[in-house]
């Protein structure tokens, strides 16, 4: 597994054997309970003998590096969000996943042992498998820059809807479900779907629009105009709706997880621009971007991705691969900044290997 870490300033790779005991102690404590800890209690619990007064000299020298801070005049100390990624980068040990995380992982991605499934329900039993774990909130992002069709199919499920079925060249299968012109009857639904397996099929995205410019002629002589609304409709289902190149689908499950110890409205406000941001369209494209800086996965905390930092919330997210090893989604953990990191990054990243395996 590949954790990409920030280095950190100089002065704070200065920290001394003491020092450095008492800012673990502290982060630690406040990923495990989210509150201040203070120096009689430290003194209680430190491998070495300190007095509270020693101790409180080392949480001064620890504030001017700007690793800590007091929430109140006479509270203990809390890290600060410098502090969080010195600890993630300079402190926290990751190992690999555990044999119970990875079961529970496999057991609800791939439940029946199935090699392909339809996107959509992978991305839902993933997003659902990290919040689940995490306690946070999973998310699963995906793109299809180079998918190509092998077969699509309409199929009337009311007098205004039909589920379309796309079959990838991998059978990869996708099913969306979309609104009907009035008046479409079935063998207009076959000709539409005859029609885009015989033009479209064995075309990549970019590839469809570009045939289909090239056979607007045709298509006018050959199909009446529900079919060829059916058709413009078919396209744009395999498109998702957004443009060549961009993200498709995002899916996040366990948004109420977030909602769990928030202290008043000051948390609420945030957590609400948190979803406000995750509606954003063209934050989809940021979220993919963050995956691709780099190989392996990455952490960002508070106001070090630009996305969510008005929310202060924390990302741990990691690219997964298609066939050809081409960065083709992404997976991930959204959560408050006391994230328990480094059981939540081997999670994250066997799950972006499981679904790079699934999607080949």
């Amino acid at each position: 597994m590949v954790l990409n870490r920030s280095p950190g300033p100089e002065s704070q790779a200065a920290l001394d054997e003491r020092s450095g005991e008492i800012f673990r102690r502290i982060v630690e404590s406040y990923l495990e309970s989210g509150e201040p800890l203070g120096s009689r209690n430290l003194s209680r619990i430190l491998p070495m003998s300190l007095s509270p007064a020693s101790v409180r000299n080392v949480m001064s020298d620890l504030e001017e590096l700007g690793l800590i801070y007091s929430p109140h005049i006479s509270a203990g100390r809390l890290p600060t969000q410098l502090g969080l990624r010195f600890f993630v980068d300079a402190f926290m040990q990751v190992g690999n996943i555990s044999a119970e995380d990875r079961a529970s992982i496999e057991r609800h991605v791939r439940p029946h042992g199935q090699k392909h499934s339809a996107v959509e329900t992978l991305m839902n039993e993933a997003s659902q498998a990290l919040s689940g774990m995490s306690r946070g909130a999973g998310l699963v992002i995906t793109t299809k820059n180079d998918a190509v069709l092998k077969h699509v199919e309409f199929i009337r499920l009311e007098p205004t809807k039909a589920l379309v079925v796309l079959v990838g060249d991998h059978d990869q299968v996708e099913n969306r479900i979309i609104e009907l012109p009035a008046g479409v009857t079935g063998s207009q639904l076959t000709e539409a779907a005859n029609f885009l397996n015989a033009h479209l099929a064995g075309n990549t995205l970019l590839e469809a629009r570009a045939q289909l410019e090239r056979l607007r002629g045709e298509i006018s002589v050959e199909l009446d105009k529900l079919s060829q609304d059916l058709v413009e409709r078919g396209l744009m289902v395999w498109s998702g709706g957004f443009d060549e190149g961009k993200p498709t689908r995002l899916i996040v499950r366990g948004r109420a997880n977030l909602l769990e110890g928030l202290a008043g409205a000051e948390d609420i406000d945030r957590l609400r621009m948190l979803f406000d941001d995750l509606e954003r369209k063209d934050g989809l494209i940021e979220l993919l971007n963050l995956a691709e800086t780099g190989p392996g996965v990455r952490i960002f905390i508070g106001s070090e991705n630009k996305l969510f930092s008005l929310s202060g919330s924390s990302l741990i997210v990691a690219p997964y691969r298609d066939s050809e090893e081409k960065i083709v989604g992404a997976v991930g953990v959204i959560g408050p900044t006391r994230l328990n990191y480094s059981r939540i990054v081997p999670m994250v990243d066997y799950t972006a290997q499981l679904m790079s395996r699934l999607s080949r």
